[in-house]
């Protein structure tokens, strides 16, 4: 397979201290990292691609552990997780799914024993495009409170030839979540879900 060739990296913190409502004891942090890399495959159909998610496992790793440590370093604080990735105009959202398994498991070892799938959103399109990342919280995926989505972007990725790939993780739900559903503190933890 193709080496991954890496043009630029992004991690980004952003704090939310409260949305007009009481301000949090605690702001809730939404980390994302962002790599972007050469696409391979860009410009041709190729019909093996599966074996480049084996070569963007470090990439993975190298993220979520660059994410982590802009979180303080405690895997325990993370509550919530998500990945994406961009196509370049060249490219195809089936090259933008390249990123779920070295993405996802990357956050998973990282984190430790989480429970629930890591969700992911793709497509396709050109620099300057962003993408919603959707979140859930890392144990089960019903718990509404933690239901979010982070944008990310960079104004001049993915070009043609690009991937942009992405990883998020939050500490927490939305500030003055108050919707209801399946609270944190109920999880059971037998099936991702609940």
């Amino acid at each position: 397979m193709p080496q991954v060739e890496i043009r630029k990296r992004l991690i980004s913190v952003e704090e939310i201290f409260h949305e007009g409502g009481p301000r949090a004891t605690s702001p809730l942090k939404r980390v994302s990292a962002i790599a972007v890399i050469r696409n391979p495959f860009a410009g041709k159909y190729v019909e093996d691609i599966a074996g480049f998610m084996d070569d963007l496992k470090p990439l993975g790793l190298a993220m979520a552990r660059d994410m982590l440590a802009a979180l303080g370093g405690d895997p325990k604080i993370v509550e919530g997780y998500g990945k994406g990735a961009i196509a370049g105009a060249n490219g195809e959202a089936e090259h933008a799914a390249l990123w779920h398994v070295p993405g996802g498991y990357a956050m998973r070892e990282i984190l430790g024993d989480t429970k629930a799938i890591v969700p992911s959103t793709k497509k396709v399109g050109g620099p300057g495009t962003r993408l919603d990342v959707p979140v859930t919280h890392i144990n089960a995926s019903y718990v509404r409170s933690h239901f979010d989505a982070v944008e990310v972007g960079l104004n001049d990725a993915p070009r043609a030839d690009e991937l942009l790939l992405a990883l998020v993780m939050t500490t927490g739900p939305r500030i003055h979540a108050r919707v209801g559903g399946l609270k944190a503190s109920e999880i059971k933890g037998e099936d991702g879900l609940r």
